[in-house]
């Protein structure tokens, strides 16, 4: 099944954004556990939730995906931001262990003025603390642009927080279309060589989801500007590529456009029609 969705607000709780999805033609969706730059989650609610589960099992919605917030950096040279990412990590993870196969991604973190090495060293000591053996959720490790101090933005920086983790049995990746392009990834001239190093530095089994985003600028740029797809300099034809290539097509995509509901229904109808034309 050609699994496609888009980021939407839980504002209204998870049901709602489940009728949302559903009225633009999606079956799945990505969305912020709390305000992307911080602040408390929004507290949960049983029926909301009982409710989101009846009826995403009617309508085949799987692969629910919880964004953590912008702010979550473990890798941080300050203290209490590292202390945030702690408390996140465990509150989100409480509730998404009362979904079925829940997914959680979010950003590695930038190091300052750090070591790089030590940066991950951190992250790792972080995701450590927060993992178990029996755990429902995985934890998605999401690829960056290279703006800044950012780690995560070449598959070796990814390989190096993978191995050094207890339970690798519950991290995967999430591949950010855009991400990879402008952190130097080519996969408008080369996405098979892309795949294949994934493959040889990280492994295809830990490729979990993508974001599937064009791009607001050119190749290498190390920026990270999401576009419209077909607007971007990785173009239309990648775009279609990608959603249909043999080793990605079964995998979940999110889209994180700049669209409003509107705006995503035209996308996710237009890549259906693509998906369906192969």
């Amino acid at each position: 099944m050609f699994r496609i969705g888009c980021h939407l607000s839980i504002a209204e709780g998870y049901f709602k954004a489940l009728q949302n999805i559903l009225s633009i033609g999606g079956n799945t969706y990505q969305y912020f556990s709390r305000n992307p730059q911080g602040g408390k989650a929004k507290a949960f609610n049983q029926k909301d939730f009982d409710d989101f589960i009846a009826h995403a099992k009617n309508n085949q919605v799987e692969g629910l995906l919880c964004h953590a917030p912008y702010t979550l950096n473990p890798a941080s040279e300050k203290e209490n931001v590292r202390e945030f990412a702690l408390v996140c990590f465990k509150e989100d993870l409480e509730i998404l262990e009362r979904f079925p196969n829940g997914l959680y991604n979010f950003h590695p973190g930038s190091c300052g003025k750090q070591d790089r090495t030590l940066g991950l060293k951190m992250i790792i000591d972080t995701l450590n603390q927060v993992m178990f053996k029996d755990m429902n959720t995985t934890i998605l490790l999401e690829t960056m642009s290279g703006k800044g101090s950012e780690l995560g933005i070449t598959f070796e920086e990814i390989k190096t927080i993978i191995d050094g983790l207890i339970y690798k049995e519950h991290i995967g990746v999430t591949i950010d279309t855009c991400h990879i392009y402008s952190a130097g990834y080519d996969i408008v001239n080369d996405l098979d060589g892309v795949i294949d190093t994934f493959d040889r530095v990280i492994g295809l089994k830990y490729l979990k989801a993508i974001h599937l985003n064009d791009s607001m600028t050119s190749f290498n740029s190390r920026k990270d500007r999401h576009q419209k797809i077909g607007e971007g300099s990785i173009g239309l034809d990648t775009i279609i590529r990608i959603m249909n290539h043999p080793r990605l097509k079964d995998l979940p995509f999110y889209l994180e456009t700049p669209n409003d509901l509107e705006g995503f229904k035209n996308e996710i109808q237009f890549l259906k029609s693509k998906r369906e034309e192969l």
